[in-house]
């Protein structure tokens, strides 16, 4: 089951942000080669992909990385051509480029809110656009995943209005576009993370501080979830490779929520 192997998986936004645990496309990258996948990589830092990297090599996998600017067209079109040029095919596609600014619409700043859109939003669509019509063409058309957030379908008790906003626009982004290339052998759906523990968490805590640092900002995060704890990045990359592979062949348009029951509780968020 499971079985990704010979796949060519273009995975944007792979890189490690720090060394306390894994972020969650360098996770999903690593998870996608365990099963087979052979990874080509997009990501605004090579310097950031290095332990992503040497993960894949280290368990025999194939791992490519070409600097990318995900909210530039001709960086994602470069990408796209660059990992054509060496595999022919792209059989999944993981968007997974985005990060969270503070404020509401009467304090965010019109460039913050622009800057939201283009990396949250404008990542998704240039990825689509570009990958779509060579997908399309292939007789075993392809997987793509996109990156959202539960921040997306409710608030989750800080102001983050852009972000809140462009998370929400990827899962209508994904339904409708699944719909459409049904009929042409192309499956899109959404992986929807909750509160997750990544070296990423550590600069939320930062842009949102709250009394005990770090600590304090970690123990109000697991107390909202019913689980009593956050999630981790490989939760998220489980999810990413079921999605991508043929057990999911009759999977489209939908999101996957992994967030410790969170969005299903009527309790404090």
């Amino acid at each position: 089951m499971l079985d990704l192997t010979g796949k060519v998986a273009l995975v944007i936004g792979l890189g490690q942000s720090g060394a306390e645990g894994w972020g969650i496309g360098a996770a999903c990258a690593v998870a996608l080669a365990r099963q087979g996948a052979i990874v080509f990589g997009g990501n605004r830092s090579i310097a950031s992909t290095v332990l992503t990297t040497k993960a894949i090599e280290e368990i025999g996998g194939s791992c490519d990385i070409s600097q990318t600017d995900a909210t530039s067209s001709e960086s994602v079109k470069a990408l796209v051509e660059a990992c054509l040029s060496k595999h022919g095919r792209i059989d999944i596609l993981l968007s997974n480029v985005g990060y969270s600014e503070p404020g509401c619409p009467a304090t965010m700043e019109e460039e913050v809110w622009d800057s939201q859109v283009n990396v949250n939003l404008k990542s998704v669509y240039l990825a689509c656009h570009h990958v779509l019509p060579i997908m399309e063409r292939q007789s075993s058309g392809g997987a793509v995943i996109c990156a959202s957030s539960i921040a997306g379908l409710r608030y989750i008790g800080k102001p983050q209005i852009a972000y809140n906003t462009t998370k929400a626009a990827i899962l209508q982004f994904v339904k409708a576009t699944a719909v459409i290339y049904a009929p042409k052998g192309v499956r899109l759906n959404a992986v929807v993370p909750g509160l997750m523990e990544t070296p990423y968490t550590r600069k939320l805590a930062e842009r949102f501080p709250v009394e005990g640092g770090y600590q304090g900002f970690k123990a109000m995060r697991d107390e909202q979830v019913p689980m009593g704890r956050m999630g981790d990045a490989w939760d998220v990359a489980n999810a990413v490779v079921f999605l991508a592979s043929s057990e999911a062949s009759y999977v489209t348009g939908q999101a996957l929520v992994i967030d410790g029951g969170i969005t299903s509780s009527t309790g404090r968020v």
